[in-house]
């Protein structure tokens, strides 16, 4: 649900029905963030090759950490859409409250592990400030364990939340307890 129109999945034809009935296949449903782009499926599409690629794709950033820096780039917008869905995913490897809490606050992220907190503080960061970015914040980075190719997913995942975030608050996409729970993780 959003403030514009939305196409239903009981009235998509064509590419959109196509690619509802896939994301149902793998994912178990059809989240209201990409429901939004329901008018445009060649974006939808485009968002979903995305985000696919990022968040499930190889690379040397755990699944965990991935879904971390969501979390905290989220949290930095205030896009409480974001931050539960993304949470909600988190708790699937971090079963620690506290530290779920300090990500989904952005608040006391350098009393995390190392490597965790580089990361997510360099996330922080690009959202917050991304014009005081200078080579040495990638120093912290290479020596918390990261390759560039981590760097550059680091830094890629944290521009597709901000992206994100500005259609969920721009759109109004909204939540309910039954909408952030059920996903398949594929």
């Amino acid at each position: 649900m959003s403030w514009i129109d939305e196409i239903e999945i009981d009235d998509a034809d064509g590419k959109l029905a196509d690619m509802y009935a896939e994301l149902i296949e793998k994912r178990g449903k059809v989240s209201n963030i990409l429901k939004v782009h329901s008018l445009n499926a060649d974006a939808m599409g485009g968002h979903l090759d995305l985000y696919m690629t990022l968040m499930f794709g190889k690379s040397g950033l755990s699944r965990a950490e991935r879904e971390a820096i969501a979390v905290v780039v989220s949290a930095g917008n205030d896009c409480a859409y974001c931050v539960n869905h993304h949470a909600e995913a988190l708790r699937r490897y971090i079963k620690d409250d506290v530290v779920l809490g300090i990500l989904m606050s952005a608040d006391g992220l350098e009393t995390l592990e190392p490597r965790l907190s580089n990361i997510v503080r360099h996330a922080e960061k690009l959202t917050s400030a991304p014009g005081a970015m200078t080579e040495s914040d990638l120093f912290e980075l290479r020596d918390a364990g990261l390759s560039d190719r981590d760097i550059l997913d680091l830094t890629l995942i944290t521009a597709y939340f901000n992206f994100v975030n500005r259609i969920a608050l721009g759109l109004g996409v909204s939540y309910s307890a039954e909408e952030l729970s059920g996903y398949r993780d594929s």
